[in-house]
């Protein structure tokens, strides 16, 4: 399967890059790949992480890494996995601007 970002997880992905790497540089780079790393692995195990919270879909999940929910859909007939939104657990929804 095909892994695609939203314009949406991409300004996510931005965003918490910028965060980071106001309190360590390297960190920041370091915590992007390895996050990259984990969401190419859905190609091999789509259905490995619980069924979104957020949706009631079954082909929408969350997947949580280090704090941040990762939301992706499942799309068996292009066989591809979209992200859809990244953003930190505490926060809420569809806040990009992690310094708030």
């Amino acid at each position: 399967m095909k892994i695609i970002y939203t314009s949406d997880a991409k300004l996510n992905l931005i965003n918490i890059k910028k965060f980071i790497k106001l309190d360590n540089p390297s960190a920041a780079n370091s915590f992007i790949s390895k996050l990259k790393f984990t969401i190419e692995e859905l190609d091999n195990f789509p259905y490995k992480y619980r069924k979104s919270i957020y949706f009631k879909d079954e082909n929408i999940r969350d997947m949580i890494f280090n704090g941040y929910t990762i939301i992706y859909q499942i799309d068996k007939i292009k066989q591809q996995i979209k992200i859809l939104e990244i953003f930190k657990k505490n926060l809420p929804r569809g806040n990009n601007n992690e310094n708030n």
